[in-house]
């Protein structure tokens, strides 16, 4: 960002990372959970060894790199009840359905299939002085297991015995919000979750980078973009918005649930993280690009954003009147890749934005 933000106290920057960490805990998520990204999955590229040796833990890379076998009842998911998609541990790849999920009695996760549209790789296996078939991912190249065919009669008749160490497990209540919300429609089927209702958000409040990540990890959120919005300028850089003369402010459109997530709710948040006092400013990064905004999609937007701004604007929480624009939304313009989860890429960055105590 600008050259005055590498002056922000390194005291601000704990307090929010231990704000976050606080606030993971309390919606009881994973904290790398939200790391993957499977809508990105034709563009995954296997990170080389030693950063694989880096991320995984040394049975991880054992079974997915070397083939390596788990030992049986004494791993994370051969017991595991819970509802939720199993994902390749290296790259996110979703591949198994609790609801395909079986107890073999061998002591390691069964499946009797993969996820729908998921292409698992099989190959022959002849170690150990018998034939079997391997299984491996496809995007990762992961080592799995193997697929024999001993499994239930009426469901095809597979078993896809899998090592756990090869597996995340991603809840069902976290699937939308870290990406999978493709996966969620047999679960609604099956009448263990309510089917997604999707509505776009779009909010400026100071320095993007900060604001979204904690924006993204609010439950109900299912996904962020930083961009610009809110001037004249089409297609706008960084560079010129960095200028103030696009009429553009560093913004966040966001795409969340509202079954689980109202518009209010969001609200509630996006006054929580900035000072909505300052005019065209957040801490040391000054200019209209900073500005605090709520950019509305809607009439009922309009509306429940002016109803919980003047609700704020009479908390006495600020000592300043609150100065938030409440306009209308014009288009959003997603800003450059490296600007997109920025604090994930680069853990520690610039930030000045905490979550203040509800």
């Amino acid at each position: 960002m600008s050259p005055t933000k590498l002056g922000v106290m390194a005291a601000l920057v704990l307090l929010t990372i231990g704000i976050v960490l606080k606030m993971r805990k309390e919606h009881g998520q994973n904290v790398d959970v939200l790391a993957y990204s499977p809508s990105n999955m034709t563009t995954f590229q296997k990170p080389a060894e030693a950063e694989l040796k880096k991320k995984l833990s040394s049975e991880q890379y054992a079974v997915t790199q070397q083939c390596g076998t788990e030992p049986p009842f004494r791993n994370a998911y051969w017991d595991n009840h819970k509802p939720g998609v199993y994902v390749d541990v290296v790259s996110g790849e979703p591949l198994f359905s609790s609801l395909d999920k079986f107890d073999s009695g061998t002591g390691w996760p069964s499946f009797t299939r993969p996820v729908q549209s998921t292409d698992i790789v099989e190959k022959r296996d002849s170690t150990l002085g018998m034939t079997r078939t391997e299984v491996r991912s496809k995007v990762a190249d992961s080592h799995l297991g193997h697929v024999f065919d001993d499994g239930p009669a009426d469901k095809g008749g597979l078993r896809y015995c899998i090592n756990s160490a090869a597996l995340k497990f991603i809840p069902l209540e976290e699937m939308d919000q870290a990406g999978y919300g493709q996966y969620l429609d047999p679960f609604v089927k099956a009448g263990l979750t309510k089917a997604p209702v999707h509505e776009t958000a779009i909010l400026a409040g100071g320095c993007f980078w900060g604001m979204e990540e904690i924006i993204r990890k609010i439950p109900g959120v299912t996904k962020t973009t930083v961009g610009y919005s809110g001037g004249t300028t089409a297609d706008p850089t960084y560079e010129e918005v960095c200028t103030g003369t696009t009429g553009h402010a560093e913004s966040i459109e966001v795409v969340f649930d509202s079954s689980r997530l109202s518009y209010e709710m969001l609200l509630d948040y996006f006054f929580r993280m900035h000072d909505p006092t300052t005019l065209n400013r957040q801490h040391n990064d000054v200019g209209t690009q900073y500005r605090s905004a709520i950019f509305y999609t809607s009439e009922a937007q309009k509306k429940a954003a002016e109803a919980v701004k003047a609700r704020w604007d009479k908390s006495g929480k600020f000592i300043r009147p609150i100065t938030t624009e409440v306009t209308a939304a014009g288009k959003f313009y997603s800003a450059e890749e490296y600007h997109q989860k920025y604090l994930i890429k680069h853990p520690g960055g610039y930030t000045c934005h905490v979550l203040r105590p509800s």
